[in-house]
């Protein structure tokens, strides 16, 4: 019996997908539950698993087909598996066979229906492996001989459509080209970003922060605080999460989102984060984060990031958010402007922590600096809310107790 294979059902966000990867082709074996292809979305990618043992037969949708909610992406063939062991196991099965045909008959011992079906079918008997006693062909070994034969013509242009996973690398002097399709995360975040500059009246403020306090802080008790916090590991952007929190309660609207004419104030902190995948860019969000502590920060973004580079990501994961803060100093970089997520009214961007000279109390001393910078919605947020906000944020991590006094 063919059982189909259907694309998860996707949220109300998200219009369809894309196959991205089937992990079996037509005639493979597969066992319930194992993972069968990938459907890549605007926000991640979903794997498909097998519902039932059997072979893969047909494949409906190949890789690079667009694909809707439910729709279907192929079949298995319940019962078939043994017909899709590899040439070698059938072999024994043909030798088995082979006193039957000597006795006279020209092709091998079938079962009536399983002759008949190769007839309606266009299947030569003999080409089939029997898996029945003494290499008898079943109808089960006929069905799965018709799936193969079906899903034949179309498996080649399905691997032909698979789009690029990595640039390509070119040698010296080589003067040729090669056009790939962008995946659907790059061409959706490419849309957003010029959605973002054109709907979108969006301004970026600058400010700097003295990193010495939160770096003592951090090398005093780090290996405390991953012995306490069972290998969890104590980073700055636990401290950046919890300052933002607190200046959002300080400042509403830059918690705030547009809907029509509507401001939507949120009575939560929703934090995206930033974090750097193979497929590009992801922001999953922690929920509530103003009720977290340092340590479940920390959590939360080290589970993100290994989701993240393992493509585990979940949609509820990447949706919604408040805010969203990225690291742009982890590759190096001294200064950018982040673009505001819609609908979002504003994005912190950290940057690279560098030794410079300061002006201190009269005194030139060497601090470690950081560059901040505030994108944000100017319709919604006013220059001097901004500044004041990113403000905030410098005060409060440049004096970290201020966050447990909450002052």
């Amino acid at each position: 019996m063919a059982i189909e294979i259907k694309a998860p059902t996707f949220p109300e966000s998200v219009a369809d997908g894309t196959v991205a990867t089937w992990h079996k082709q037509p005639g493979d074996a597969v066992k319930r539950d194992e993972l069968i292809v990938d459907i890549e979305t605007d926000k991640v990618v979903l794997e498909v698993l097998a519902t039932a043992d059997g072979v893969l037969g047909a494949i409906v949708k190949g890789e690079g087909e667009t694909v809707l909610s439910d729709e279907v992406l192929g079949s298995i063939v319940e019962g078939g598996a043994a017909a899709a062991a590899p040439a070698a196991a059938a072999a024994p099965a043909a030798a088995a066979a082979a006193p039957a045909a000597a006795e006279g008959e020209d092709d091998p011992v079938a079962a009536p229906a399983a002759r008949k079906l190769a007839e309606e079918n266009g299947i030569n008997i003999a080409s089939v492996a029997g898996t029945g006693k003494g290499g008898r062909v079943t109808k089960e070994d006929v069905v799965a001989a018709v799936a193969a034969k079906k899903a034949a013509p179309a498996a080649a242009p399905a691997k032909a459509a698979a789009p690029a996973a990595a640039a390509p690398v070119f040698a010296a002097g080589d003067r040729i080209e090669k056009r790939v399709p962008m995946t659907r995360v790059r061409a959706t975040v490419a849309k957003r970003l010029v959605e973002a500059q054109s709907n979108m009246a969006m301004l970026t403020t600058f400010n700097e922060v003295d990193m010495t306090e939160v770096m003592a802080l951090r090398s005093k008790y780090k290996d405390l605080f991953e012995k306490s916090h069972n290998g969890v590991r104590l980073g700055f952007m636990s401290f950046f999460v919890k300052a933002a929190t607190e200046a959002l309660k300080r400042f509403p609207a830059v918690n705030a989102s547009i809907d029509g004419g509507d401001i939507v104030y949120h009575g939560y902190a929703d934090i995206g984060v930033a974090v750097s995948s193979d497929r590009g860019l992801v922001v999953p969000v922690l929920r509530n984060a103003e009720l977290m502590s340092l340590a479940e920060i920390e959590g939360g973004i080290a589970t993100f990031g290994k989701k993240a580079r393992d493509g585990k990501l979940s949609m509820d994961e990447m949706t919604g958010g408040t805010f969203t803060i990225t690291n742009g100093g982890t590759f190096g970089s001294m200064m950018s402007t982040p673009i505001v997520n819609p609908p979002q009214a504003a994005i912190l961007g950290m940057h690279n922590i560098i030794q410079r000279p300061m002006a201190i109390n009269g005194q030139v001393v060497i601090r470690p600096m950081m560059y901040l910078a505030l994108s944000y919605d100017h319709r919604l947020i006013d220059g001097k809310e901004a500044v004041t906000f990113l403000v905030t944020i410098k005060n409060l991590l440049e004096d970290p107790a201020r966050l447990l006094l909450d002052i």
